[in-house]
């Protein structure tokens, strides 16, 4: 059961990323970004886990070096803009970065599995998903530099798929795998808007399915992600879908919006780009393979939780299961469009 503070910071947290993305000045988005900030870390702090405070005090500094680089560069944008116009490109890099800073985009992604590390369940999600729409959309408006961000795809793909590897910690595996489908999510922005959308929600789709799992069965690390799994099959098997779905593998949802993304880049002539996203996204689904893999063959005699809740079992079987069969029905619908 909610508390009446965890009600009011999580509604002035959705009220500061729509002021941030709904205004019509730099200083009223930098206001519902600050607001966003300051009702998060509320959020972070749990009882029950020791590393929270470590976790929200690590996201505020981060966050505040973010948004004082971000009031900088917007203040001295509008102060040269009609002056001196051969300084306006590096000021927009330097804005485009502090975004970048606060969505955990590689290579300013330092901060990120650290605090995500410290995090509940619950909080993990919101960092995730709800977190990243304010700095991703206010990227979105700003004009960019292909270079620069062909840099920050490549750097998203490589340090994600490096760092990813022979990790023990889900939260951490989850963190890379974010930054991975940062990457992603900044190629698809630079093609269409709406396939940005469609990238976003299905990832935030696939991330609450694997977290819910998570938080039902009480697992954080690997080794405990074998021991839930060897009573569980139907369980055992809805992570594993999910986990491919995540790294895109067809015949699975998540292979939609990188679809979407590799076409509309084909036909922009951006061959290169998507060579290099498809290869080194390979690293990232080797990962996944691995944990699933390892999960599946290893067996156990303990337990740690067995799924006989009967609601959340439905809940968890019905909303995967829609999930899962969701490519089939949106390749379905868009052949009849």
């Amino acid at each position: 059961m909610w508390h009446l503070n965890k009600i009011m910071f999580s509604t002035s947290l959705m009220m500061g990323t729509l002021i941030a993305i709904s205004s019509y000045s730099w200083m009223g988005m930098w206001i519902g970004l600050e607001i966003n900030l300051l009702s998060f870390i509320p959020l972070i702090k749990s009882k029950n886990n020791i590393f929270s405070s470590e976790a929200a005090l690590k996201y505020f500094i981060v966050q505040a070096i973010a948004s004082t680089i971000l009031l900088f560069s917007i203040i001295l944008l509008s102060l040269i803009s009609m002056y001196l116009i051969e300084f306006k490109s590096p000021l927009t890099m330097i804005l485009n970065s502090s975004l970048l800073l606060k969505m955990g985009s590689a290579p300013f992604h330092f901060w990120f599995p650290e605090v995500m590390e410290g995090l509940t369940w619950s909080s993990s999600l919101t960092l995730l998903t709800w977190q990243k729409i304010a700095p991703m959309i206010l990227f979105i408006y700003l004009n960019k530099n292909i270079m620069f961000i062909s840099i920050i795809i490549i750097s998203c793909m490589l340090i994600s798929g490096i760092m990813g590897q022979n990790q023990l910690s889900l939260r951490k595996i989850m963190a890379y795998s974010s930054i991975n489908h940062i990457g992603w999510m900044i190629a698809s922005s630079l093609m269409s808007e709406s396939i940005w959308t469609f990238y976003f929600i299905i990832y935030s789709i696939i991330s609450i399915n694997i977290i819910m799992m998570f938080k039902t069965l009480n697992i954080f690390y690997f080794k405990q992600m074998i021991i839930s799994s060897t009573k569980n099959t139907s369980l055992k098997l809805f992570l594993i879908l999910n986990f491919l779905s995540l790294g895109g593998l067809p015949p699975f949802l998540g292979f939609f919006p990188k679809w979407l993304t590799i076409q509309a880049m084909t036909e922009k002539n951006m061959l290169t780009l998507a060579t290099l996203m498809i290869i080194l996204t390979l690293m990232t689904l080797y990962f996944y393979m691995q944990l699933t893999f390892t999960s599946t063959t290893l067996s156990t005699s303990l337990i740690i939780y067995n799924l006989n809740n009967l609601e959340s079992k439905f809940l968890i079987l019905s909303s995967n299961l829609i999930t899962l069969l969701s490519l089939i029905i949106l390749t379905l619908i868009f052949n009849y469009m």
